[in-house]
């Protein structure tokens, strides 16, 4: 059995599509999906954004099961633009199974193996992303995959740590993080956007172009992840 990690349910609807017999089943007060491809069966986990609910989540979840592997997956930022929107990173420093077979059993995929690093939150400027990139060496952040690595580690799971890329220095987030995703409610706060969209009209071409790239990026990732699950 296979564990899949996705931060939010906007990641993940495509990949949730390739699976097979799906069925919503709830363990230790969480919501997990479980599905198959081909013969192996997944169990999508939404984790959340940021360290507070994704410990949370992650413990309860792995909590007295055992996987054959746990790709963690979803959305990363770059911290520099040799990376691009769609690229897909593997992190070799969180993954623990071998990523030289990991790789080969993708030929048709470029990736890039390179650090992740995750983050407190969610990254607006340029500025701060080249700085983050120079002190730490790190190609993209997250806000999770350490936590998951965390607990992957205490309950002897081998890890695979796969996002792509949804933002990069050159081309940001269309708006303001405060008004994209609201860590509380763990989700878009639709009056927030509508109000400063009516403020910056200039923000609506933006964001309708981010939104296209965001929809071709969650289907290279699930086309990637069925791949991942047949080779494993």
């Amino acid at each position: 059995m296979i564990a899949v990690t996705f931060a939010l349910p906007a990641e993940s609807p495509e990949f949730l599509r390739c699976l097979n017999n799906k069925s919503q089943i709830g363990h230790n007060d969480i919501m997990v999906i479980r599905g198959k491809i081909d013969d192996r069966t997944i169990e999508v986990l939404h984790t959340g954004v940021g360290e507070k609910v994704c410990r949370q989540r992650a413990g309860k979840f792995l909590h007295d099961r055992e996987f054959d592997c746990l790709i963690s997956t979803g959305f990363a930022g770059a911290l520099n633009d040799q990376l691009q929107v769609g690229d897909l990173l593997l992190a070799e420093n969180f993954s623990t199974v071998d990523l030289s077979e990991a790789r080969f059993s993708l030929p048709s995929w470029p990736i890039h193996i390179a650090h992740l690093l995750t983050v407190p939150a969610l990254i607006d400027s340029s500025k701060e992303r080249n700085k983050i990139a120079h002190t730490s060496g790190a190609a993209a952040v997250d806000m999770e995959t350490e936590y998951i690595a965390r607990a992957c580690a205490e309950h002897g799971i081998p890890l695979l740590s796969l996002r792509v890329i949804s933002d990069t220095p050159s081309k940001p987030f269309p708006a303001p993080t405060k008004v994209l995703f609201n860590m509380e409610r763990q989700r878009t706060v639709l009056t927030k956007l509508t109000l400063y969209l009516l403020k910056h009209p200039g923000a609506v071409p933006r964001l309708i172009a981010f939104a296209r790239k965001i929809a071709q990026a969650r289907e290279i990732l699930a086309n990637v992840l069925v791949d991942v699950v047949r080779n494993l």
